[in-house]
């Protein structure tokens, strides 16, 4: 049995039926999938997205999903009218690798992204997202808000499609002695009883750490599966 290293170094991966659902463009496409509410875990992706294109043949693709509503004539426009775009089913079948970003909802992951993987039956049939590399990302009003437990709901759905979970090493990283956000399960933000507090430097570090060790991943299966 082969172990897939933490940061996908020197790693070679076993033949699957799933390798050819990779994709093996010269450019890795990161799909960035979050649901946002005030803003910080907005800012937060963007920050993600910076350490993934800090990757060679790495891009950052923004997607982010409609809020949910209780009233069932109640519909939101197909495109936005501000902001990144909706994600379709279509994303996960381009992507290379997932970073998936959620505020906390009583320690768990927001409604509007547990509906779109809810949506997502035939993706998980067609092994779409089988051996591509994931990571998540949070952000709470407050210190002890769930992040942890919201983190941890939100690699549920990816870890039951197959995907890799990457997280955020102790060593060489803020994560052991910050006084904000960051966890090893994911990057995560602590926006204040407003949300109006800013990423810090110990939260944006450990956003890009994650984006850069999924980018990498996904480009080196990628080179491991041509």
């Amino acid at each position: 049995m082969q172990v897939v290293s933490p940061d996908c170094i020197d790693t070679e991966f076993p033949s699957n039926p799933y390798s050819l659902k990779i994709t093996h463009s010269a450019m890795q496409k990161i799909l960035v999938l979050y649901y946002s509410r005030h803003g910080s875990v907005c800012s937060l992706a963007k920050e993600v997205g910076y350490g993934i294109e800090t990757i060679e043949d790495c891009e950052a693709v923004f997607r982010t999903v409609p809020p949910v509503s209780s009233v069932c004539e109640a519909t939101e426009p197909a495109v936005p009218e501000q902001g990144d775009i909706y994600a379709s089913a279509q994303d996960l079948v381009n992507c290379s690798g997932l970073v998936l970003g959620s505020p906390t909802r009583f320690g768990t992951i927001a409604s509007p992204l547990k509906y779109f993987f809810d949506q997502a039956a035939s993706e998980w049939l067609a092994g779409t997202l089988v051996d591509k590399p994931a990571g998540v990302f949070t952000s709470s009003s407050s210190m002890h808000g769930g992040q942890e437990s919201t983190l941890l709901s939100m690699m549920l759905p990816l870890i039951h499609h197959g995907m890799i979970m990457v997280g955020i090493p102790y060593p060489n990283t803020p994560i052991g002695g910050t006084g904000t956000g960051g966890t090893p399960y994911g990057a995560s933000h602590v926006g204040g009883p407003d949300s109006i507090n800013p990423i810090d430097n110990d939260e944006k570090t450990a956003a890009r750490v994650l984006g850069r060790r999924v980018a990498n991943c996904a480009r080196l299966i990628a080179k491991q599966a041509l």
